[in-house]
């Protein structure tokens, strides 16, 4: 992250907790602050409409829940987002194939990549 680019508050959902904790440490050393951390559908729809954060990163499938729900609460507050799966932009259903995805695994570089998109900056 550049030097004039503020750190960011983000959202992550995730159910698998050691990805949490990794992507955790890639939000630190790119110089963002992870606000929560929602494991359930439930609880990433109520993040999504009530936390402060300028992104989340939304993994695609919870369990097997998918968590189009929690994106169009983001989507309804103008809050950019990423889908994380292994399935690609290939995966996501119709009517959301367009938005940003960012393929699992991924390193830091790629995240870093997909923050600078999302938030409508060149990586």
């Amino acid at each position: 992250m550049s030097d004039d680019t503020p750190g960011r508050r983000i959202l992550l959902v995730e159910d698998e907790t050691m990805i949490a904790m990794l992507v955790e440490d890639m939000l630190e050393d790119l110089g963002h602050e992870l606000v929560r951390v929602a494991t359930r559908l439930e609880d990433a729809v109520a993040a999504a409409g009530n936390e402060a954060i300028d992104l989340a990163i939304l993994d695609l499938n919870l369990g097997g829940v998918l968590t189009y729900p929690a994106a169009d609460v983001l989507a309804e507050r103008g809050i950019p987002f990423i889908f994380a799966t292994g399935y690609g932009s290939g995966g996501l259903k119709e009517g959301y194939a367009a938005r940003l995805t960012l393929q699992q695994p991924f390193n830091t570089e790629a995240l870093e990549q997909a923050i600078g998109q999302a938030l409508g900056r060149r990586a």
